[in-house]
């Protein structure tokens, strides 16, 4: 095996297409392992772990290539690299060129060509800004799917979207339904009376998951971006979310649901809902509040519908009892990810660190910046699981596999053979996997769940269930018999 490690300098592409690139180069015949990125720190780091060795002057402007195969599949990657950057870059057909109408250049010009009430922008965060304001001005709802927007920067945003009667989705807004059409990750659910206002995209998909399963749908799912309910933003587009759906006559019921939200928003929040002619329904996890799926149950009994047996896919496998292990969870949804730990809390007290459990959200910033969002690139947190196996320590892993519009075309095909080759290395090892979607996602959830389970994995539909599941596995009867 022979390494090639190339940097092209200030060589820009964005996250999505060189994770397309890396993917279809890492597939080739006699390629062992390969990796196309920026050149930013946390890529750095994990090509190092790769083994390859970077030039140390290498920066994030900086397009590293780092391929390990045999001669010829070496040669062949060579070859195959530039075109399949240009494939992946390659604009939609018909634009541009003899004769055709060519690309708008701008928000406010795209927005002057389309009958459109929301500009979704999705650019480096340091640089959203101007392309925000742009939309605002020409009269456009702005959802924000980058992330690392500076706060300042989203306040502002904020305000101006207030004075103009606009809302700002975001910034770090994945999630979004309007009138049916799903924006960013989204799931296939049926339409229905439930208004949704999401400071969490993970936790808006795990509640219309749910609602769908019980045959109820959503009207609107108004995301809001993960710091909105902080005390610097104090719910600035919430406040304005709540009032939206309150207007609309199609929504019967709103939930709101958030990562654990500052103190005082929190109480601002409900104060507003209060005054709305609509009931409120909160899914806050976090010590004392309803989970989600307790959220979605109260939310099928306002409605005066039944509340079904959430699914479960139960793997023929039975582990040992891990009793005085470790728990470790690996998430791709930041809010399935603090809902899990709510509930480990809950149940242990604040013991979870002497006890080794840990809840790792590969969704944050830190792990995204110059690299795709875990739902769509999990090689990061496949590492992760391989690394995490390995220690001898650990007796459970729990995972979320999050589908949709917008995620991984196929998760259970990059990660279902991790967890069947780590599960022959650990027969002891529990694997327990939170699986959010529906059967009319693009993956199909059920064909999912089974992959998983045949690979040796516990499968569930309800991400509190699954917590409270692998958590029973470490820790016996200490975490049994609590609700949803």
């Amino acid at each position: 095996m022979s390494d090639w490690v190339e940097v092209r300098r200030g060589s820009y592409h964005d996250s999505v297409t060189l994770m397309r690139v890396s993917r279809s180069l890492s597939e080739r015949p006699d390629v062992a392992a390969a990796m196309v990125a920026m050149g930013t720190e946390l890529n750095r780091e994990m090509l190092d772990r790769m083994g390859f060795a970077v030039p140390p002057d290498t920066g994030p402007d900086d397009l590293v290539v780092a391929v390990r195969a045999d001669g010829e599949a070496l040669d062949g990657a060579r070859d195959a690299l530039d075109a399949l950057l240009r494939e992946a870059s390659r604009p939609p057909a018909g634009t541009g060129i003899m004769g055709a109408t060519a690309p708008p250049r701008t928000t406010a010009s795209a927005a002057a060509r389309a009958d459109a009430t929301v500009a979704l922008l999705s650019v480096p965060g340091p640089h959203v800004f101007p392309e925000a304001m742009d939309a605002l001005d020409a009269g456009l709802n702005v959802m924000i799917f980058s992330d690392n927007v500076p706060l300042a920067q989203e306040i502002l945003l904020k305000e101006a979207a207030a004075r103009r009667g606009l809302i700002v989705m975001g910034p770090d807004c994945g999630t979004a339904v309007i009138g049916g059409a799903g924006l960013g990750f989204a799931n296939a659910v049926r339409p229905g009376p439930v208004g949704i206002v999401a400071a969490s995209g993970t936790g808006a998909q795990q509640l219309m998951c749910l609602l769908d399963e019980a045959d109820v749908g959503v009207s609107h799912v108004l995301g809001v971006g993960g710091r909105d309910l902080s005390p610097e933003v104090s719910g600035r587009s919430a406040l304005s979310a709540l009032a939206a759906l309150d207007a609309d006559p199609g929504t019967e019921l709103i939930v709101v649901v958030s990562k654990p939200p500052a103190p005082q928003v929190a109480d601002l929040i409900r104060e507003a809902a209060r005054r709305l002619d609509t009931p409120v329904v909160f899914a806050l996890p976090a010590a004392g509040e309803d989970d989600l799926t307790a959220a979605a149950e109260k939310t099928l009994k306002a409605l005066r519908r039944a509340v079904p047996a959430w699914p479960r896919w139960r793997a023929s496998r039975r582990p040992a009892p891990a009793a005085g292990k470790a728990l470790r969870g690996l998430f791709a949804g930041g809010t399935l990810r603090d809902e899990a730990e709510a509930i480990a809390r809950d149940a242990l007290g604040w013991d979870l660190e002497a006890r080794d459990h840990r809840f790792t959200d590969f969704g944050d910033d830190a792990y995204t910046r110059g690299r795709a969002h875990p739902m769509i690139d999990p090689a990061l947190r496949l590492e992760a699981v391989r690394a995490e196996a390995g220690d001898p320590g650990c007796g459970v892993l729990l995972l979320d596999v999050v589908l949709g519009h917008g995620a991984e075309p196929d998760p259970a095909a990059s990660l279902a053979p991790v967890l069947a080759d780590v599960v022959v290395d650990r027969p002891d090892l529990g694997v327990v996997v939170s699986l959010c979607g529906t059967p009319a996602d693009p993956q199909d959830r059920d064909r999912q769940a089974a992959a998983l389970c045949e690979a040796g994995a516990d499968v569930f539909a309800s991400n509190a269930q699954a917590a409270r599941h692998a958590l029973s596995m470490v820790e016996g009867a200490l975490a049994e018999g609590r609700p949803g």
